[in-house]
């Protein structure tokens, strides 16, 4: 099990890590706040930026006062164990609807599960299905600069879903998160947060704390197209579990400023994050 003090420490580096971001980005909104600056969230492109999906870190755009976005997609995972196996989960859907001052309200449904294992020593193939738990949520832009856009949101699980995939107790995460504009077409975004969790009944339902940290590197080279790649972990993936950290990446496209496509593959790096060796994934979303 993860000791107090080791806990203690990552704390500490996550606050002084985020605190520092926010220095910078208070700097430079101090000095350019008199500009005029063009919205990173907005323009003919703006849907590529304000998505959460399909990284697992989140935008640090809000969505605009009055409009709302959907997500959703499906994902197909090989499962790490003996005998091996895959794992489906779909619809991935995300709802995120604009409020007053850049806040955002998000709502993640229930995502379905479904997890066939491989017979291993010489037991019989089984699957297992279920429903994830609901997630309510709150983002605040925080604001941008010419390079600079933070934002800091709170997730909350609830106590919900089915037996093998839900939460057995009411869970929460604040996140930081910030971007960073290199250039026109590259960007750069560090999402930070802490995490308390509970397992499924099924493994347990125990209680987990973490602290969570994902990168991420865009490319647009064109309006409509967008390529990305990120490394995403926690500290822990479980009760008396350590880190654990994966990587992904993949590809976006606007079919119309207001629909866009994906697809998306990851990997396993170290422990057992997700507990899968890789994934393939393709979704959409829109904004109305």
């Amino acid at each position: 099990m993860i000791s107090i003090a080791l806990i203690a420490r990552q704390a500490v580096v996550f606050s002084l890590t985020f605190l520092g971001l926010l220095a910078v980005w208070g700097q430079g909104y101090a000095e350019e706040q008199e500009t005029a600056i063009p919205d990173p969230c907005s323009g003919p492109s703006a849907l590529l930026a304000i998505l959460d999906r399909p990284t697992v870190s989140d935008s640090a755009c809000a969505v605009p006062q009055g409009r709302f976005v959907l997500e959703m997609g499906f994902q197909r995972a090989n499962v790490r164990g003996p005998g091996g196996g895959t794992a489906d989960n779909y619809p991935q859907a995300e709802v995120r609807v604009g409020l007053p001052g850049r806040n955002e309200f998000v709502l993640l449904p229930q995502n379905y599960n479904r997890q066939r294992m491989g017979a291993a020593s010489g037991s019989p193939a089984q699957e297992i299905t279920g429903f994830s738990a609901v997630t309510l949520g709150l983002k605040h832009e925080l604001g941008y600069t010419r390079h600079w856009l933070g934002a800091v949101e709170a997730l909350f699980t609830l106590p919900s879903g089915g037996s093998a995939f839900g939460s057995q107790g009411l869970g929460m995460a604040f996140n930081g998160i910030a971007a960073f504009a290199l250039s026109e077409q590259i960007g750069l975004s560090l999402q930070l947060g802490l995490s308390s969790q509970t397992n499924p009944e099924l493994a347990g339902g125990g209680r987990f704390t973490s602290l969570v940290s994902n990168f991420v590197a865009t490319w647009q080279p064109a309006e409509l197209l967008q390529f990305y790649g990120e490394i995403y972990g926690q500290s822990s993936t479980g009760p008396g579990k350590g880190a654990g950290y994966n990587a992904d990446g993949g590809i976006q496209y606007l079919i119309t400023p207001c629909w866009e496509v994906d697809l998306e593959g990851g990997v396993r790096l170290i422990g057992d994050l997700g507990g899968f060796t890789h994934y393939f994934g393709a979704g959409m979303g829109f904004c109305f």
